[in-house]
């Protein structure tokens, strides 16, 4: 059965942002241009920004609000708790969206009765080389929910599991679909894509970002014990089903074996130093 399209929900679209100025005009342009028109758009700077960031977001019909010294998921959280929206969407600001995505992820739960979406997120593969190989892996992953995680939500189940977990900074996407799963609300999957603007264009940009992960990534261990070890697993049945696509592609292959390699030994090096600095006296 149709929803009532004369009376369609709002949707609060929830941008955490922090100098985020090379791509927050694709991003707020793509959430403007959506077929579904009913949206309001909330972005919160987690921490002041060092670039024109918040003069940009002023230039759009949206809601800005400035946090002190926070992460992505207390921002969210921030966000959400200022919005009106029957649904809440978390959009990263440097993503761009497919024009029919809201109008997809609204179906999916006004027509079929899910409770939230997972939206999959395709890297930009002009970017770099690295771009390249970070969609030849992530290709693998669509339809794969524990993998994707979920970022659209009916307002009352997002705050019914407590919203993001503001003590996680890697991985708090998958955690908030396990916390959906083992509460038996429905995640459903949708065609429509963000194109992620965000990738690395140099070996130190994933040195850097991994590093940063490993060291809080304990926190998501913790809380999501074997399912979590197993979404960050380097071993994933998703990757073993696909072996085609690397067998094509077998310079991008070589490619991915070494930024497995970097990926993991920066995780592995940040956690082992957020372990030595827990330890000490």
């Amino acid at each position: 059965m149709k929803y009532n399209m004369s009376t369609k929900p709002l949707v609060s679209v929830i941008i955490p942002v922090y100098n985020s100025a090379n791509t927050l005009k694709q991003c707020l342009d793509s959430v403007f241009n959506q077929t579904y028109e009913n949206i309001e758009i909330i972005v919160v700077e987690s921490r002041k920004s060092e670039d024109k960031t918040v003069e940009i977001a002023s230039q759009y019909n949206c809601k800005i609000f400035e946090l002190n010294n926070k992460e992505r998921s207390p921002a969210v959280n921030y966000g959400v708790k200022h919005s009106n929206g029957k649904y809440v969407y978390r959009v990263d600001s440097d993503v761009m969206l497919n024009e029919n995505l809201v109008k997809e992820a609204i179906e999916k739960c006004e027509t079929e009765g899910f409770d939230a979406v997972s939206v999959f997120w395709s890297p930009d593969p002009t970017i770099s080389f690295w771009a390249k190989v970070r969609k030849l892996e992530k290709d693998c992953y669509k339809g794969n929910l524990s993998h994707v995680g979920a970022r659209f939500f009916r307002r009352d189940v997002f705050n019914s599991i407590g919203g993001f977990n503001e003590n996680l900074v890697a991985a708090e996407d998958y955690d908030i679909y396990n916390r959906l799963k083992k509460m038996k609300f429905n995640v459903g999957i949708i065609d429509a894509e963000e194109l992620h603007l965000g990738e690395p264009r140099t070996i130190k940009d994933i040195i850097k970002k991994q590093y940063y992960y490993g060291k809080t990534i304990r926190h998501f261990l913790k809380k999501n014990k074997l399912q979590g070890l197993n979404q960050v697993s380097p071993v994933r049945g998703s990757l073993l089903k696909n072996w085609k696509k690397f067998l094509r592609n077998p310079f991008l292959t070589l490619g991915f074996i070494f930024y497995e390699i970097v990926i993991y030994s920066s995780a592995v090096t940040g956690y082992l130093v957020s372990t030595v600095n827990q330890i000490k006296p």
